[in-house]
């Protein structure tokens, strides 16, 4: 349905962001790449808390099963 733009579209974009942004162009484009490295940090901070959240949760039930077994002995 939808793909990525080609040449002349392109061309197109750029014309299109030049007149409306004109002289502004190089801070909307700092602010942008400001966004996407801070989304980036965001995305990396989740995922870590994901992992260690799982690996304390793995410590847990191998110390229950090691608990279980000392137990059953």
């Amino acid at each position: 349905m939808f793909s990525m733009p080609g040449g002349w579209e392109w061309i197109i974009i750029l014309i299109v962001e030049l007149l409306i942004f004109g002289k502004r162009l190089p801070e909307v484009m700092k602010s942008l790449g400001r966004g996407i490295v801070e989304f980036k940090k965001g995305v990396k901070g989740v995922e870590e808390e994901v992992e260690d959240s799982s690996s304390k949760t793995t410590k847990k039930i191998e110390t229950e099963k090691d608990v279980t077994k000392q137990e059953n002995k």
